[in-house]
């Protein structure tokens, strides 16, 4: 029974670590079936969402994330398996493979995902385009609301290949819910997700980017 206090523990030390701020622009925690989706460049991402939900919503909010990464090693595979509960799905998609079947069972079961669009870290500026995944989970679920999440700074707090953590302060935006309308093709939904994200981006950031 570690898994609970292991779980606690692993957001309190990350959110004491980066000094994680969070902004709820336009929504609010919720106990709902709810997909939250975020800009990607570190594999510490989806614990630092994690962190920032209740502890009711944690507990039913689920990362999806790459077994090919987590199932190497008996310590990650327990801490995503076990701790994190995880929605593996292997990146190389083979035939037969159902990711989005695999991401729809916890949607079903009224619990929520953290999914990252771009489908792998994106070490360059702004954001890659995104995968389509997100879109065919709309299309089966169009209630579900899609949350953009932006995360500042925890590439530099938790570089790649790095086993320390620097100390910088992370900020986490959480935005206004997208819900797929009625008749809206895949690229427009997309798009729009895109921008909904993109539109969270500090305004210092994006400066310092272009500098």
């Amino acid at each position: 029974m570690l898994e609970k206090p292991l779980a606690f523990a692993f957001c309190a030390l990350i959110r004491i670590l980066t000094g994680t701020r969070v902004i709820w622009r336009g929504t609010a925690p919720e106990m709902r079936a709810r997909v939250y989706y975020a800009n990607h460049r570190s594999h510490g991402d989806f614990l630092l969402i994690w962190a920032i939900l209740p502890p009711a919503a944690r507990a039913v909010t689920r990362p999806v994330a790459g077994s090919d990464y987590w199932l190497r090693g008996r310590i990650r595979r327990y801490l995503i398996e076990r701790v994190f509960r995880g929605v593996l799905i292997d990146r190389h998609i083979k035939r037969g493979d159902d990711p989005i079947g695999v991401m729809l069972q916890p949607l079903l079961a009224g619990e929520s995902l953290i999914v990252f669009p771009e489908g792998t870290r994106n070490q360059g500026d702004g954001i890659l385009p995104f995968k389509p995944g997100i879109h065919h989970l709309a299309s089966i679920r169009p209630e579900t609301e899609f949350v953009p999440v932006w995360i500042e700074n925890l590439s530099r707090a938790l570089p790649k290949g790095g086993m320390l953590v620097v100390p910088l302060l992370c900020t986490v935006t959480v935005g206004t819910p997208i819900t797929l309308e009625p008749g809206e093709r895949r690229a427009d939904f997309l798009t729009r997700c895109q921008n909904a994200l993109l539109a969270l981006e500090p305004a210092d950031s994006i400066e310092h980017e272009h500098l």
